[in-house]
């Protein structure tokens, strides 16, 4: 079960053999990743033919598209990218740094539990309709301070891994994971401060009101993207294609540089949301300047992640989890340019409240957030439940290509439906009345909108070829030969 660690004590003989890496429970967060990504796609496409079709809303309050919308959105983002972002983290940073996890199996199996819990609970709100009501329908109070517990404790396991290791470097994998740990703590904590009715009520009310409250939601909306959807999958990056590519980072320099710019014009980037608000014009301006200046930290990743790939680009048409990771980088690098173009006032006059911004974020979170958690997982499988090889390698090519096609007729269908949507809400008559009613753009759209649920169809059939790939996987491909016995030289007479 996992690498033994084999450290030289001085210039004797000697060999001590560390205990094996746990491993346990991040074959339980893979599976989960697993699990809540079929979940999470599953209701993302249900919801999308309900938009088509809004008679699929059936009378049920809790099967409409407003409860089912945050269950999608918090089970890709939180369940699916959550558990590929935890599981991943204890992976890496107990490789990279040379030392078993901190707190050992108890610690690493409460957060597994843990976050499941609050998973759990999460989604049992929203389809009750218990939650603050926030722009990412936050749960309510009692969630969010068991989440916070949960979280400290991951930071714990993750800090003191790193304080114990054996390896004097910090790989920069773990950099980005712990900016996306700490930042996403800051962000909870801020974002959720409410007051409950009383402590008998599942109900709160806002500490922050009125303009206040939305410039932290889109504080801790844009970085949330930023630190969750964005740095911690660069660690995801930064350790697996060098890892299946057999290649070193491309230039280690220029990701210290990434990760330094990129935190840093990160947090300041939320105001680009609430261009044309109350918020005060300069702060507006403020966020439209540092979104545009992220472009560059951005795109030096990009170049980074791609530029690994030097002498070994053959490896793209033999290994398709390969070619699932650096497809996510350059999707990560088309959103990273879209999103500042966005963010300048002018453009934003058009594409804001359209369907161009779903389309964007959804180039994102399928691209990028999707594809780097495939790239990952096809990686982990084998490796963690001790196979030769995955069971098919057509089977993820075939997962790659519908996959890929999924999200391009998604984010074109989007792009068409949002930029005709905007010129039509701003298309005035010889007279100086607006020329389409909001019910006409809501008809011209329906054809897009269909297109849309198609790409998401595609989309949960390349998840489903993943399941049964990976189940096969585990069950009968071929294993790893035994190890042989660890070699100890006699102590010297």
């Amino acid at each position: 079960m996992g690498e033994s660690l084999a450290i030289s004590a001085g210039a004797g003989p000697v060999v001590r053999t560390e205990a094996a890496y746990v491993e346990d429970v991040v074959r339980a967060f893979v599976i989960a990743t697993v699990f809540w990504g079929v979940v999470g796609f599953l209701m993302g496409t249900i919801i999308a033919w309900q938009l088509a079709f809004p008679l699929l809303n059936l009378d049920l309050e809790w099967t409409t598209f407003g409860r089912r919308r945050p269950v999608h959105t918090s089970a890709v983002i939180f369940a699916f990218g959550g558990n590929a972002l935890l599981g991943t983290s204890l992976y890496v940073v107990q490789r990279t740094c040379r030392a078993r996890l901190f707190g050992g199996n108890e610690a690493g199996w409460f957060l597994f539990w843990g976050y499941q819990t609050f998973i759990v609970l999460a989604a049992l709100g929203y389809v009750t309709g218990v939650t603050q009501g926030k722009e990412y329908a936050e749960p309510e109070w009692y969630v969010d301070l068991f989440l916070t517990f949960v979280w400290v404790v991951y930071l714990i396991v993750f800090v003191g891994t790193i304080m114990k290791r054996e390896e004097p470097h910090i790989y920069v994998a773990n950099w980005f994971y712990l900016a996306f740990i700490i930042t996403i703590a800051m962000l909870h904590i801020g974002n959720n401060l409410v007051l409950p009715i009383d402590w008998g009520s599942a109900k709160s009310y806002q500490v922050a009101a009125g303009v206040q409250d939305a410039m932290i939601q889109w504080w801790y909306g844009h970085n949330a993207v930023g630190f969750f959807l964005t740095a911690g999958f660069l660690g995801m990056m930064y350790y697996f294609i060098p890892k299946r590519a057999e290649r070193p980072v491309y230039s280690y320099r220029l990701s210290i540089v990434h990760f330094w710019s990129l935190i840093f014009l990160y947090i300041w980037a939320g105001p680009h949301h609430l261009h044309y608000t109350a918020l005060p014009d300069w702060t507006q301006t403020l966020g439209m300047i540092f979104s545009v200046m992220l472009w560059m930290p951005s795109w030096g990743g990009m170049i980074n992640g791609i530029m690994t790939l030097s002498g070994a680009w053959d490896k793209l048409r033999t290994d398709p989890g390969l070619r699932f990771s650096v497809t996510a980088v350059a999707f990560y690098g088309m959103s990273t340019f879209e999103g500042p173009v966005m963010s300048i006032k002018a453009v934003n006059a058009l594409s804001h409240y359209t369907d161009w911004t779903v389309g964007h974020v959804h180039s994102g979170a399928m691209g990028w957030v999707g594809f780097i958690t495939f790239g990952a997982i096809y990686y982990l499988v084998p490796v963690l439940w001790g196979k030769r090889e995955l069971y098919s390698q057509r089977l993820v090519a075939w997962h790659f290509w519908i996959a890929t096609l999924g999200i391009v007729f998604y984010i074109t269908a989007m792009w068409v439906s949002g930029i005709m949507q905007g010129l039509m809400w701003r298309a005035y008559d010889e007279l100086g009345f607006l020329q389409y009613s909001f019910i006409e753009t809501v008809a011209a759209m329906h054809p897009y909108y269909v297109i849309r649920a198609l790409g998401g169809v595609l989309y949960v059939t390349g998840a489903l070829i993943m399941v049964y790939n990976l189940y096969k996987t585990v069950t009968e491909s071929e294993p790893l030969p035994a190890p042989a016995p660890a070699w100890r030289p006699q102590a010297a007479e």
